[in-house]
């Protein structure tokens, strides 16, 4: 595309879109009508693309490929794109999901429209980024670009608390991130480079691997987000529009445990091994507290925001696990955890589409009005707990196995989130979906009309097809996993060498 590779037309396209649609005019019914088309054609045009790109993907093989690299700000610093088994699903899930994101915006958001959706293709082209990086800086610069207009979309067209949402949202994490660039400025000095390739097989100093692994730490735990820096998420969730909260919850979540297992795992192998137990702690604790927590919500979206965040538990406990099982566990739970977790608050966009709050107490009995709602819902809710056949059990099935291999009273103490989530799951789909149909104003709601049952749709079939068949995802990650334990097996060996050779000179 333009003279460029493959990897460049997903960044483009969506950018050609977000122009296109300024370009449009004062905002009129015919200008808000075609910011909507544009921006749906847009984010499906790009999400072929992907599939373009899917279609030349080799996942067999570990090494990164469609590499393309352009002079950028110095011969060590360059502008470098590839894709591997880890970031090739990510970006497959982002360009899935922002077609649902711009047709759940469709009616909802009237005001500011062109502004909407120009901020909403300008995040899919970050998040593509941060996923397609190859060089240290372009991910940093990708992964902090993205809060401005995520920032933006809570701030405009959020609830109530939209200005103290986005600004704790913003905050948050650009405060994490400043610790992470003086660690890629670290790594640079002393490897004069910031090309990842070439940092994957660089050897970093035991002490130095401490400090940057802090450094990104401080990075990845407020993004996925971990206990105890999770409190912008909830806020964040509830004052964002619907399409915000599924692409937050379905993506951006998902940046802190690519960055565990694109940097922090394969760079800094020992520190990793140190501090598994103390993310083991983190992860449990959050499993366990934020569930409970989930347990007392009375808003919808805030109970399933807990939920995210007692799941990407599991997903740092599977990596920190530094085995197969847990590692391509939490892997898969991260793929299955965007559809869900995006399904669960599409869902609830559409109730309050028609009711305008998202009070648990102000439903009951919408299985009389809204069958098709209630048997979409149950679905996601199945997945949610992890019911097999579902895909929400692979991964957190997979994980578990992994904890357990790793250290089994960590496995033993994390199952009870598994029950803790089956408990506030089903408290709500009950309160919500049965129950007696007596309060007035749910006598006439809808169920599903057209549009609707076009978003929920594929998110049912792939909720299902991926907890039956998950093949198509493990196989992607399997050679690439493989490849970073074989190196941090290495890696680990060598060290446990270098310091066996003093002792025994001595």
């Amino acid at each position: 595309m333009f003279g460029l590779g493959i990897l460049s037309g997903l960044l483009i396209v969506p950018l050609c879109g977000a122009a296109f649609i300024l370009t449009l005019g004062e905002e009129t019914e015919a200008t808000k009508r075609n910011a909507r088309w544009a921006a749906l054609a847009t984010t499906i045009l790009t999400f072929l693309l992907s599939l373009v790109a899917w279609g030349r993907f080799d996942a067999t093989t570990a090494s990164f490929q469609l590499i393309e690299t352009h002079a950028w700000l110095s011969e060590t610093t360059r502008f470098k794109l590839g894709v591997d088994g880890f970031s090739m699903p990510l970006i497959l899930l982002t360009t899935f999901l922002m077609p649902f994101c711009i047709g759940a915006s469709w009616l909802s958001i009237d005001k500011r429209v062109k502004e909407y959706f120009v901020a909403f293709l300008v995040l899919e082209t970050t998040m593509i980024g941060v996923f397609q990086s190859l060089d240290l800086v372009l991910f940093y610069l990708f992964f902090e670009a993205g809060l401005i207009p995520m920032f933006l979309i809570i701030g405009i067209w959020g609830g109530k608390r939209r200005i103290y949402a986005s600004f704790k949202f913003f905050l948050y994490t650009l405060l994490g991130s400043v610790l992470m660039l003086l660690a890629i400025m670290a790594m640079y000095w002393h490897a004069g480079t910031t090309d990842i390739p070439t940092l994957l097989h660089t050897r970093f100093p035991v002490e130095m691997q401490t400090w940057l692994w802090l450094a990104f730490f401080a990075s990845f735990a407020v993004k996925m987000p971990m206990w105890p820096v999770h409190t912008w998420l909830p806020d964040a969730h509830v004052e964002a529009p619907t399409a915000g909260s599924v692409i937050l919850a379905g993506i951006l979540l998902k940046m802190g445990g690519y960055g565990f297992i694109r940097v922090s795992l394969p760079m800094f192998p020992d520190a990793s091994q140190s501090f598994a137990p103390f993310v083991f702690a983190l992860s449990v604790v959050a499993i366990i507290f934020t569930s409970l927590i989930a347990l007392m919500q009375t808003d919808i979206k805030k109970l399933i925001a807990y939920s995210s965040v007692a799941h990407m538990g599991f997903v740092t406990l599977g990596l920190f696990t530094l085995n197969a099982q847990g590692i391509q566990g939490a892997l898969f739970l991260m793929i299955s955890h965007g559809i869900v977790s995006g399904a669960l608050f599409l869902c609830v966009g559409v109730v309050y589409d028609r009711m305008h709050t998202r009070e648990i107490s102000a439903y009951g009995g919408l299985v009389k009005r809204m069958p098709l709602y209630a048997a979409a819902m149950m679905v996601f809710t199945m997945a949610n707990v992890g019911l097999p056949g579902t895909s929400g059990f692979v991964g957190e099935f997979l994980a578990m196995m992994g904890a357990f291999r790793a250290n089994p009273t960590v496995a033993f103490f994390s199952v009870f989130g598994i029950i803790l989530s089956a408990g506030y799951a089903l408290w709500l789909y009950a309160r919500v979906i049965y129950g007696k149909l007596e309060k007035p104003n749910l006598q006439g709601i809808l169920d599903l009309d057209f549009r609707e049952k076009i978003i929920i749709a594929p998110l049912v079939a792939l909720t299902i097809y991926y907890g039956v068949h998950p093949a198509p995802i493990l196989d992607t990650f399997a050679p690439s996993t493989e490849a970073l334990m074989q190196s941090m097996k290495t890696a680990l060996s060598n060290t446990q060498t270098a310091a066996v050779v003093p002792a025994v000179a001595r």
